[in-house]
C-alpha cells in the first residue's frame, strides 16, 4: 500500500496498524534473547487485571461511592479489606510465575505434515509451589497444557507445533499464564527456547515397487529373493525376525538344546538394494522424488532389506536397523539445504 493510501485511510484505523506494529516489536525484542535456560525474573513477567478483574475493582468503586455518601464505617472497612485481598491476589498472581527456570528438552523427528513435538522443562528452585501454570505455544488462541510445580522441583511440558515442509524447524515461541490464586490477574510471558525439530519428506502414498536389482556374487552364493529355500541355519545376531523359522523353532526341545534358528536361501545371484535419487526419472520434482525415497526406506526397513542410498556426491552403504534409517532419512531431509541450515 502507498503512502498516499494510507494517508486516506480513517485516524483510527492507522491508528490501530500502528499499535499492531508496535506491539509485534515489542514481542520480538521480549524474545530476542531467550537462549539456553532463562529465568523469569521482573523484567519479563508481565501482569493486568482479567475482566473478573475490572469488574471487581468496579464493585469497589461502588462500595466506596456508597461508604462516602451514607459515611458507612463498615462500608469503609469492606471496600479496603476487600482492597487489600486484590492487591495480595496480584502478588501472588505474580509471583506464581516469576523466578521459574526453562530450559528446551528433546525434540522428536517427524515427517512433514505431522506435529513436531518440543519438550519443555520447568525447573522452580524457590520454597514457593506453582499451580495451574498454562504454557503452550503462542500461536494457540486458548492454552491447553496446565502444570502444577512442586517447591525445590520440576516438571516437563510436551507441546506440538505442525510442520510444513522438510528440513530443520525451529521451535515456536511459548506464552506462559497463569491465573492462580483468585483469577482477578493474569500474568504471562514469552520464551522462544533454543530447540529444533527434524522433519523428513513425507512418504508418497502411491510409489512403485521397490528397485530391486540382481549382481551376481563373486564366490556365486547369495539370495535370489525369498524364493529358492535351502534350509535353516543356526540364528545370528542381526538376522531380521521375519526370517526365523518359527515353525521349526516351535518343534525343537529347549531341554534337549533347542535353539533359534532362521531359514537360509540360496542363489546365484545377490540381491542388492540401492535407492539413487539420480535414477529416479528426471521429469519428477525434486520433493516427489525425496518423497519417493523416503517411502522406498520405510519399506525396505518393513521387508527388512538392506539397502543403501546415493544422493549426489553422497553415498550411504547398505545397511539394516533403526539407525541405519535414521541415517537416510536426515539425509533426505538435509538434502539441498543450505550449510547454515543444516
Amino acid at each position: 500500500m502507498t503512502e498516499a493510501a494510507v494517508a486516506r485511510l480513517p485516524l483510527g484505523v492507522r491508528l490501530l496498524d500502528w499499535l499492531r506494529g508496535r506491539r509485534s516489536t515489542w514481542r520480538e525484542r521480549s524474545t530476542a534473547r531467550d537462549r539456553g535456560e532463562v529465568e523469569l525474573n521482573q523484567r519479563r513477567v508481565y501482569i493486568l487485571p482479567t475482566r473478573a478483574g475490572l469488574g471487581f475493582a468496579a464493585l469497589l468503586l461502588a462500595l466506596l461511592i456508597g461508604s462516602i455518601n451514607y459515611s458507612l464505617g463498615l462500608g469503609f472497612g469492606l471496600t479496603f479489606v476487600a482492597a487489600a485481598c486484590g492487591l495480595v491476589d496480584m502478588l501472588n498472581t505474580y509471583r506464581n510465575l516469576a523466578h521459574l527456570h526453562l530450559r528446551p528438552g528433546r525434540a522428536g523427528a517427524v515427517f512433514a505434515g505431522e506435529e513436531a513435538p518440543f519438550e519443555l522443562l520447568l525447573s522452580n528452585r524457590t520454597r514457593l509451589a506453582r499451580y495451574a501454570l498454562w504454557v503452550d505455544v503462542d500461536t494457540s488462541k486458548a492454552p491447553r497444557h496446565a502444570v502444577d510445580v512442586a517447591a525445590h522441583a520440576g516438571a516437563g511440558v510436551t507441546l506440538s507445533a505442525t510442520s510444513r515442509r522438510r528440513g530443520w524447524m525451529k521451535a515456536p515461541r511459548v506464552r506462559l499464564s497463569t491465573r492462580f490464586p483468585l483469577g482477578l490477574f493474569n500474568a504471562w510471558s514469552y520464551w522462544q527456547p533454543d530447540s529444533r525439530a527434524l522433519v523428513y519428506p513425507f512418504p508418497e502414498q502411491d510409489a512403485p515397487p521397490l528397485p530391486v536389482s540382481g549382481y551376481p556374487s563373486p564366490d556365486g552364493s547369495g539370495s535370489a529373493g525369498s524364493d529358492d529355500f535351502a534350509g535353516v541355519r543356526s540364528y545370528q545376531p542381526g538376522d531380521p525376525m521375519r526370517q526365523l523359522a518359527w515353525r521349526h523353532i516351535a518343534r525343537l526341545d529347549p531341554a534337549l538344546g533347542g535353539q533359534l534358528v532362521t531359514k537360509q536361501f540360496e542363489g546365484g545371484a545377490l540381491d542388492e538394494l540401492v535407492l539413487d535419487l539420480d535414477a529416479l526419472p528426471r521429469q519428477l520434482d525434486l520433493e516427489l522424488k525425496l518423497s519417493r525415497l523416503a517411502r522406498w526406506v520405510l519399506e525396505a526397513e518393513l521387508r527388512a532389506l538392506p539397502y543403501a542410498l546415493r544422493l549426489g556426491r553422497l553415498d550411504i552403504d547398505a545397511a539394516l536397523g533403526p539407525v541405519h534409517q535414521a541415517a537416510c532419512l536426515e539425509a533426505l531431509a538435509l538434502y539441498g539445504m543450505p550449510e547454515d541450515a543444516r
